[in-house]
């Protein structure tokens, strides 16, 4: 197993593939989300369990028409690799959260 710190999943969905990818100490978390006391689940299913290096990551990236990326470190690294603009991620619960869509015309 690769000790990095990264977890992904990919996701093929008719024509997109869609990549998962979040800092591993995040899956099991319950995030609050609003104010009506609600969470979502950081969940395995979505977004994978099997740790992976941050070359993978880049690659999946690369071949990406939906990203969803959660946490600092995997941020960093989409950041590093020119994927999303320095400061313009969001949160989730407080985590740094991102979603990428490529626009194909």
């Amino acid at each position: 197993m690769v000790e990095t710190g990264f977890v992904m999943r990919v996701h093929k969905v008719r024509a997109e593939f869609v990549v998962a990818a979040c800092d591993a100490e995040l899956l099991g978390r319950d995030l609050p989300v609003g104010e009506a006391g609600r969470t979502v689940r950081i969940s395995s299913q979505f977004y994978g369990e099997r740790q992976v290096s941050s070359e993978e990551i880049l690659w999946a990236l690369e071949r990406a028409t939906i990203a969803n990326l959660l946490g600092e470190r995997v941020l960093k690294l989409a950041e590093e690799g020119g994927y999303i603009a320095p400061g313009s991620a969001g949160t989730l619960g407080g985590v740094p959260h991102a979603e990428i869509f490529a626009m194909v015309g």
